[in-house]
């Protein structure tokens, strides 16, 4: 069990370590990158991008995440 708390912490580190380098990189000002974030606040699904399409796709799928949680429930 600790094996596995030490792996997790690794890969937290590790993708810390390549949001900076990716930063630290830079993007020209040809490139077009989308981004979006989606999740739960409590029951409540929501989602941040600056594209519509991936907006609706994450409030999609935070959508399928509750309903299949609702039919679902923990034993």
């Amino acid at each position: 069990m600790k094996q596995l708390i030490y792996l997790g912490i690794v890969l937290i580190f590790l993708g810390v370590i390549v949001i900076i380098i990716g930063s630290l990189t830079g993007l020209n000002e040809e490139n077009n990158l989308k981004v979006g974030v989606g999740g739960f606040v409590g029951f409540i699904p929501f989602g941040f991008a600056n594209d519509k399409r991936i907006l609706y796709f994450f409030i999609g799928l935070a959508f399928l995440m509750l309903i299949w949680i609702l039919l679902n429930p923990p034993r």
